[in-house]
């Protein structure tokens, strides 16, 4: 037995998130169709994250346990000739038989891209949010500043019915800035609850409309209540960055 850790990128646009849906198409489907294509089985899959529906991500990981013999160096090319073009293989590497992309994971980057120009930009159509008012990035990163820290960021979750457990994160890096027309707010933390970075991006939307203050997150978040956040930001501008091991 083998566990083989593929670093992947991929557009959600037309996937249902990760994890396999009865009646939705999603990434791991795909990929567990082509890993079977390629090795004759479809192995014991662990990915780093679940990501919603539209979400993209630039590195994702998932281990693999299987007996397949093929050498890692391989993988990339085989793989990607069998899955979708907005699905890629970046890398595979052997990892330890009790390496859990999810469980072993210290940590993930975050991004939230905001289009910020009057006219929208149709060749980023479900990979950014559309946003036509000015945006004052420096406004923005201030109130950014307020979620870096261990908190509980009850307040920035999307209650469900999985049990809630520990709310506290910690966060490593907020950050919003300009790179001409788009507004890029980026997180790191050691972990994230569901829907945690949409939120933020919503309450910092927020604040930019003059509905709340920079000053106002460090009661937001001592809350710990959902309503005093701002809303839930589309999930098109999400882009899963870097996952930490």
């Amino acid at each position: 037995m083998r566990n083989l850790l593929f670093t992947i990128t991929y557009d959600g646009t037309n996937y249902h998130g990760w994890q396999i849906q009865e009646n939705a198409l999603t990434v791991q489907e795909v990929f567990q169709n082509a890993f079977k294509k390629v090795t004759g089985d479809r192995g014991d899959m662990k990915a780093c994250s679940r990501t919603d529906t539209g979400v993209h991500a630039r590195e994702f990981c998932v281990s693999v346990k299987t007996e397949s013999k093929i050498v890692t160096e391989r993988f990339p090319a085989a793989m990607n000739h069998w899955l979708p073009e907005d699905v890629a293989v970046k890398g595979c590497k052997e990892a330890p038989l009790d390496f859990h992309a999810r469980y072993s994971c210290k940590g993930k980057e975050y991004s939230y891209e905001i289009w910020n120009n009057p006219v929208r930009e149709p060749f980023l159509r479900g990979r950014a949010l559309h946003y036509w008012y000015p945006i004052d990035e420096v406004r923005l990163k201030a109130a950014a500043g307020y979620y870096v820290g261990a908190h509980d960021f009850t307040s920035f979750c999307t209650l469900d019915k999985r049990e809630r457990g520990d709310m506290v994160r910690r966060v490593t890096k907020a950050w919003v800035e300009r790179r001409g027309d788009m507004v890029l707010f980026t997180v790191a933390a050691d972990g994230f609850l569901y829907n945690m970075v949409r939120i933020m991006a919503g309450t910092l939307l927020r604040v930019q409309e003059g509905r709340l203050l920079p000053e106002d997150i460090p009661g937001i978040i001592e809350a710990r209540d959902r309503a005093k956040a701002g809303p839930t930001a589309p999930a098109c501008g999400l882009y899963l960055n870097r996952v930490f091991y």
